[in-house]
C-alpha cells in the first residue's frame, strides 16, 4: 500500500466516524414522573460546597446591627406582654397559673404595702420643713407603717396559699410568698405585668 492510499483510507474512516456521531440519537431526557425528584443525583463534592457556610460572619458591621435589631424586636414583645398578660412572652418567674393567680389576688384588693413610698415621701418632706417637732414621730409612724404592710402582705399570701393547695403542690408554690411580697409593695399603676382586673374582682380556681 503506497503513503498515499493509507492517508486517503484514513481521511474516509475520520468522515464516517464524524458522520456516525452526527446521526447517533440525543440522549433521553428523564421523563417527569409523580414523586420522583425528577432531577439528576447531584454529586458529593457538590452537595459538599452547598452545604459550606462562613462560620463567622465578616461584616463585623452588619451582625452588630442585625443582633441589635433582633434585641429590639425581642424588648418589643416582651414589653407588650407585660401590658397585655400574654403568658407565651412573659418572663419565666412571671409565667404559669400560679403566678397569674397571685398576681390577680394582689391586684385586686387593697394592700397597705402599695402606699409605703407615697406616705414616705408626704413624711419626708413634711420632716424636711419642720424638723426638730415631727421628726421623731414621724419616725415612729413609718416604723409602724412598715410593721403594718409587712404583717398584711403575710396574711395576703396565707390566704392565697390555702387557695391555692387545693389544686397546686408545694413545689409549684414555691417562691409564691416574695411574689406576694414584691407585687403588694408596688404601686399598682407601677406593676409589671400590667394588671388584669379591677379591684374586688379576686379570681377563681
Amino acid at each position: 500500500m503506497t503513503y498515499s492510499a493509507a492517508v486517503m483510507g484514513k481521511a474516509t474512516f475520520g468522515r464516517k466516524k464524524q458522520e456516525a456521531e452526527e446521526t447517533a440519537p440525543a440522549p433521553k431526557e428523564h421523563e417527569y414522573r409523580e414523586g420522583a425528584k425528577n432531577r439528576p443525583t447531584p454529586k458529593r463534592k457538590d452537595q459538599e460546597a452547598a452545604r459550606k457556610r462562613p462560620l463567622v460572619q465578616t461584616d463585623r458591621k452588619a451582625a452588630k446591627r442585625q443582633a441589635r435589631e433582633e434585641r429590639r424586636k425581642a424588648a418589643a414583645i416582651r414589653h407588650q406582654a407585660m401590658l397585655t398578660g400574654d403568658e407565651s412572652h412573659l418572663p419565666v418567674r412571671d409565667r404559669g397559673p400560679v403566678r397569674r393567680y397571685i398576681r390577680d389576688y394582689v391586684d385586686a384588693r387593697w394592700n397597705v404595702g402599695e402606699w409605703l413610698l407615697p406616705i414616705m415621701l408626704i413624711t419626708l418632706i413634711v420632716s424636711y420643713l419642720r424638723p426638730t417637732q415631727t421628726t421623731l414621730a414621724i419616725t415612729m409612724m413609718l416604723y409602724l407603717l412598715v410593721l403594718f404592710a409587712i404583717g398584711d402582705a403575710m396574711l395576703t399570701w396565707r390566704r392565697i396559699k390555702g387557695q391555692l393547695s387545693q389544686k397546686f403542690s408545694d413545689a409549684e408554690l414555691r417562691g409564691g410568698g416574695f411574689y406576694t411580697f414584691m407585687r403588694s409593695f408596688q404601686l399598682r399603676r407601677w406593676r409589671m405585668p400590667r394588671a388584669q382586673v379591677g379591684r374586688g374582682q379576686f379570681p377563681s380556681l
